[in-house]
């Protein structure tokens, strides 16, 4: 198991290349996380989902996502709330101060899934989530030492020195940990090293020498890492690309699956831009409004920002704009929600680009899907995951048609669009035609080949800097 001394210290790539060295290996190897946190999630093959992340490590280990890789997720729905997907499935949505008593249900679930997997595989690499040093989250833990202890499953910890102050990070936590827990962590690595690692020799004995704790090794900055989907969207730089077609996304509070956006800001011929909070919207070609947790709630936040006004002179100058689910029901004329399923019941005004209303409904669209672009013909693999149904005129002029369905719409002058559709940038003759159809330059960037070649510059990246044999030695 991958812990770390913090959040955002890298468990989630080092397990991916963990999982492709051991495969390499020749080893039947599939990755698991008890518990994750985020709203960029995966649609897996018996249409449940699970976090981004374990799909792009199943990537790695040759696998097929499966909710047993990440049995519980938690998609935050507001400051205080989040929804909770128990082996794909929604369970329900609780209160930040409420989830405690839950965890015990949850941990059945959670071991569950494990044993299914280990059943089935030569090993798992296991990640964390957060750090195992929130010992005021201990109490019913099944993110980390919860999961660890309950599971007989030895630990590795990570610490990330590129934020600093990685010595205290890793002798601190072992100071606050219970020593039962301490017990289980059986060596550490170094994360996110630039320059030269033989300046660290010192910090790496005074580690080992105050913890007892054998080091694996210390792991330099992997350039490569921005080819990867990311999982938070604090991880995508502000800006990517310095093609001529530009790229503009609003970075909502509650945004989803923004890994939509990675095969775009791979594109040679485009930039891409980040719209943070406060920031306005700048000059561009194309606005892509992402999809989000909670829309009437995001769309009250993009009103606060003032991109609405910055979105209606983007489109007075004759610019386009593309709506991704929550995106797509921003754009229409209201989104309703009478039972209160995304937060208070009520209906918001949309900002009225397209010619059609949402009505949020309980039951919610997970599925992964093979549709028809309409303006280009090209093929659109993807996956649908929403709540909510939209209707309207502008639905007589459908993006895409799905099994000879019409989805999703476009107005008149076909400069606003919009889709349910996720992932649909991943292939590559589709991403082509679409950007060719909006003045972009076309390229022969083959996304999902990158993908896989990362993959494996990640693996040996590992293989390189680490112990990976004595890494994968601990496993019981």
């Amino acid at each position: 198991m991958i812990q770390g001394a913090g959040s955002n210290v890298g468990k989630s790539l080092v397990v991916a290349g963990l999982c492709r060295a051991a495969l390499r290996r020749g080893l039947s190897v599939a990755p698991f996380k008890p518990q994750n946190m985020s709203n960029n999630a995966a649609v897996t093959m018996d249409g449940g989902e699970i976090g981004r992340a374990q799909a792009l490590q199943a990537l790695a280990c040759g696998l097929a996502p499966s909710v047993h890789m990440n049995p519980v997720l938690l998609k935050p729905e507001s400051d205080q709330g989040s929804q909770v997907i128990v082996q794909g499935k929604r369970l329900a949505t609780v209160r930040a101060r409420d989830y405690a008593a839950l965890k015990p249900q949850l941990m059945t679930s959670v071991l569950d899934s494990f044993q299914r997997l280990a059943a089935q595989h030569d090993i798992i690499v296991v990640e964390g989530a957060g750090s195992p040093a929130e010992v005021n989250l201990r109490a019913g833990d099944i993110a980390n030492m919860g999961f660890a202890r309950a599971a007989d499953v030895p630990v590795v910890l990570v610490g990330d020195i590129d934020r600093g102050g990685v010595i205290a990070q890793m002798i601190g936590t072992q100071a606050v940990l219970h020593p039962d827990d301490a017990t289980m962590i059986k060596g550490y690595l170094i994360n996110k090293f630039r320059g030269d690692a033989t300046l660290f020799a010192e910090g790496d004995r005074l580690i080992a020498a105050r913890t007892g704790w054998p080091g694996f090794g210390v792991l330099p900055y992997f350039p490569e890492a921005h080819r990867l989907p990311a999982e938070d969207a604090l991880d995508i730089p502000a800006r990517q690309g310095t093609g001529a077609f530009r790229i503009a996304v609003p970075v909502l509070s509650r945004i989803a699956n923004f890994d939509d956006l990675d095969p775009l800001a791979q594109e040679p011929g485009v930039s891409l831009t980040m719209v943070r909070g406060g920031e306005p919207l700048p000059d561009c070609d194309l606005v892509i409004l992402p999809g989000s947790k909670s829309t009437r709630g995001d769309l009250a936040y993009l009103r606060a920002q003032g991109w609405d006004i910055d979105l209606k002179a983007h489109h007075r100058r004759g610019g386009r704009i593309l709506g991704i689910c929550g995106g797509y029901q921003m754009l229409g004329r209201s989104i309703s929600d009478p039972d209160g399923i995304e937060g208070p019941p009520g209906e918001t005004a949309g900002l009225g680009y397209l010619d059609i209303a949402t009505v949020m409904t309980g039951d919610k669209r997970l599925t992964r899907v093979t549709a028809r672009h309409v303006a280009s013909g090209q093929t659109i693999e993807g996956y649908e995951i929403h709540i909510g149904r939209s209707a309207g005129a502008d639905c007589d002029r459908p993006f895409a048609l799905l099994h000879d369905q019409p989805e999703g719409a476009c107005s008149p002058d076909a400069r606003v669009q919009g889709t349910y559709l996720h992932g649909m940038f991943a292939a590559d003759a589709f991403r082509t035609a679409f950007l060719r159809a909006h003045g972009a330059a076309p390229s022969a960037l083959a996304y999902g080949a990158g993908v896989e070649t990362s993959l494996d510059l990640l693996a040996d990246h590992l293989e390189t800097h680490l112990d990976v044999a004595g890494l994968l030695a601990l496993a019981r």
